[in-house]
């Protein structure tokens, strides 16, 4: 995320994440980069509060996936 931050301009608003949340019936949410509001050291901020970066399943940007917990797993 950090990257997408510093590397061009609205990379970060740009991008969408699928988070993981057991509270949904689909097991995850998804959340927009314009939504995020800070990102620290283990957590980033929404308007929602924070969210540990562990959680994450897949980022992508213009329909290119940049990261994919499972293609990463196995």
């Amino acid at each position: 995320l950090n990257e997408l931050r510093w590397r061009g301009p609205d990379r970060l608003a740009d991008a969408t994440l699928w988070y993981r949340d057991r509270r949904r019936p689909e097991g995850h949410r998804v959340i927009h980069g314009n939504e995020i509001l800070d990102l620290g050291r283990r957590y980033f901020t929404t308007a929602g509060g924070r969210l540990p970066y562990y959680k994450i399943q897949r980022i992508e940007l213009a329909a290119e996936t940049l990261f994919d917990r499972e293609r990463m797993s196995g």
